[in-house]
This record gives C-alpha cells, sequence and structure tokens, in this order.
C-alpha cells in the first residue's frame, strides 16, 4: 500500500518517526562534477549541489569532508555530505532556460536546493535490521545520463497537482502540463560489499534492492551483505511559469531537458559524497527516534547563508543558444 502524504506529515511530528527527512538549501549551480570528472573545471554538464561548503572540484577521498567543510546548507548542522543531481531547463526553439527550484513541503523558505532522506525501513517501521552509517569517504552515484530505459525504479518523476502530490511516479518526463511542478526522486542503493569506499564507476561497490516509492528495499545479497540507509532526493522544479501549452513544441511534446540534454528523463542520476561530522549518522540510525541522540539542527535563515564561491563563471540562467558546456552563448 503506498504511503500517503498524510502519514509521512504524521510521522515527521510524532516522536517515534523512523527516519530522517529535511531539507537543504542551494550550495551552487555550476558545471563541477568531483566524482565522474574529479578535478575538471569545467565538467561536462550543469549540477545543482547542496550540503556542506567544503564542496569543490576534486573531492579528496583521503580527507574527512567534515573537517574541511564550516557551514552547510542542511537543516541538520553536522551533516556536511553533499548530494547534487544535473538541471533543469525548458527547451523552446533552440534556446533554453533554467527552471527554479522551490521548497518542498513542511521546509519553510529554504532556498531551492533538495530534501533528503534517510531510511531504515520505511515511514511506519525501522524494522529489526542493524543499519550501518556511510563511512569517511564513502561515495556513490545512482543512475547514469546513458540510460535509454526506466528500468530503474528508484528514478522517478510526479507531476505535482500541489506541494504534497506523491502519486503518481512515472519514469520520463510527465508529457503534460504539471500545476505545481514537477519532483524528481532519486533512491540510491542501500547495501554495501562491506570493502570498498567506492569503485570506478562509483556504483559497483553497492547492490541496488530498492523497490521504489519510499517502499522497504529488497534483502541484501551475499556479495553486498552490508545494509546502509536508504538514501533519497527530492527535488521540486517549478515549472510552472512554463506551462502554456502555447509554447510547447508544435508536436505536443513536453518542453523540459536535463542539462545534458536528456528530453526523455532516463538519464537522471544523482551523487553523493559522505560528509557527517563524527557518529552523528550512526547514532540516528541506531535510534528509535531518528530526531534524539543530540542530532543539532540550525535555522533555514542560517542553511540559506551557507554557499561556496563558483569555480565556473559562465551565464546559466539568460536565454541561452545552447546548454552549458555545450558552446552556450546568451542571446
Amino acid at each position: 500500500m503506498k504511503t500517503t502524504f498524510l502519514a509521512q506529515a504524521l510521522a515527521l511530528a510524532a516522536p517515534s518517526q523512523a527516519y530522517l527527512r529535511f531539507g537543504c538549501a542551494t550550495l551552487s549551480v555550476q558545471r563541477l562534477d568531483p566524482l565522474v570528472e574529479p578535478g575538471a573545471i569545467p565538467s561536462a554538464h550543469l549540477h545543482q549541489i547542496i550540503g556542506g561548503n567544503g564542496f569543490n572540484a576534486t573531492m579528496d577521498p583521503t580527507t574527512d569532508v567534515a573537517e574541511r567543510a564550516t557551514c552547510t546548507t542542511c537543516t541538520f548542522s553536522e551533516d556536511f555530505s553533499n548530494y547534487w543531481t544535473a538541471v533543469m531547463y525548458l527547451a523552446r526553439n533552440g534556446t533554453y532556460k533554467r527552471v527554479p527550484q522551490y521548497p518542498n513541503s513542511l521546509l519553510g523558505n529554504i532556498k531551492g536546493g533538495m530534501t533528503v532522506y534517510y531510511i531504515q525501513q520505511d515511514f511506519s517501521s525501522n524494522g529489526n535490521q542493524k543499519i550501518t552509517a556511510f563511512k569517511k569517504g564513502f561515495r556513490m552515484t545512482v543512475g547514469t545520463p546513458l540510460a535509454k530505459d526506466g528500468s530503474n525504479p528508484g528514478l522517478r518523476y510526479t507531476c505535482l497537482q500541489n506541494v504534497n502530490t506523491r502519486f503518481p511516479e512515472t519514469a520520463e518526463f510527465p508529457k503534460q502540463a504539471c500545476p505545481a511542478g514537477i519532483m524528481a526522486i532519486h533512491h540510491f542503493p542501500a547495501c554495501w560489499d562491506g570493502k570498498n569506499l567506492d569503485s570506478p564507476n562509483h556504483q559497483d561497490h553497492m547492490y541496488n534492492t530498492n523497490r521504489g516509492a519510499f517502499t522497504p528495499a529488497g534483502a541484501c545479497p551475499a556479495s553486498h551483505p552490508v545494509r546502509m540507509p536508504q538514501l533519497a532526493y527530492e527535488t521540486m522544479w517549478d515549472t510552472r511559469p512554463f506551462n502554456n501549452k502555447a509554447d510547447w513544441p508544435a508536436d505536443g511534446s513536453q518542453p523540459f531537458v536535463w542539462s545534458y540534454e536528456d528530453s526523455k528523463g532516463y538519464g537522471t542520476h544523482g551523487d553523493y559524497v559522505f560528509g557527517w561530522k563524527g557518529d552523528a549518522l550512526q547514532r540516528a540510525m541506531d535510534s528509535t527516534a531518528l530526531l534524539s541522540n543530540g542530532i543539532t539542527t540550525q535555522s533555514v535563515d542560517k542553511a540559506n547563508q551557507c554557499s561556496v564561491p563558483n569555480t565556473v563563471t559562465e551565464d546559466i540562467d539568460s536565454w541561452l543558444t545552447a546548454l552549458p558546456g555545450q558552446g552556450s552563448m546568451p542571446m
């Protein structure tokens, strides 16, 4: 049975909630990708990044992200991790316009960004498994820009009727105008091999038993026996200013693309670099009430103030004749 938003909201308010759900404001929007293209300035396509201000083009895995950062855009002030995805654009008559982000439900006036989840089992129970927190130096990705189908059930879209809409989910960009925008959902694998903090493709050290829609993940295989938190992102893309169907392509197709020119949406992908301070995340995963055990929070205003300077200087917000990284020039 699918979880309703009301059930989620009640769980958020209850002292026995069995997961972490929190907002992180936008840290930066620029062409850097320290996992797939470490050291490249600029990277191939544009990303929107949240989390700690230790983010940079290299993200040396031998250094502690939590020690390098001095602030975070996340509600939990002990979380200096970095989370990022591609950026959505409107494509119209050979030009492109960046789609803004807006806050998810119950997150206040947070500036753009994403909603992050760390789930033990589901929204109503933390189950009976030991959940091992990610380790210092851990990183992973989910999805690939080269995907040609929507076979990963954890990578989905919701056409928002309002900010609380959660179903149905689709593997492609919604084909109709969405009254409250488009939510992009990224569920990461939660089974670890217990040995490697990363792998050459940033995925093989993890095994995906995700079933999508925040349902409990399947059992971990012997090759990847260690259950880790079920990490997920929700990004609210404000497509409302572009809902006039008269401005859509003449063939009636939907007009949105990812920043690497993906108009289907199958190539949606997310990146993660662990950076919680000390044992804060493990304490959360060991807790019945996940907001207990001294996990500190900060105000939305303080989270909104954290940022990093742009390493790549280019126009990403005007009407562009090509996407950033594709020879873009402002009109």
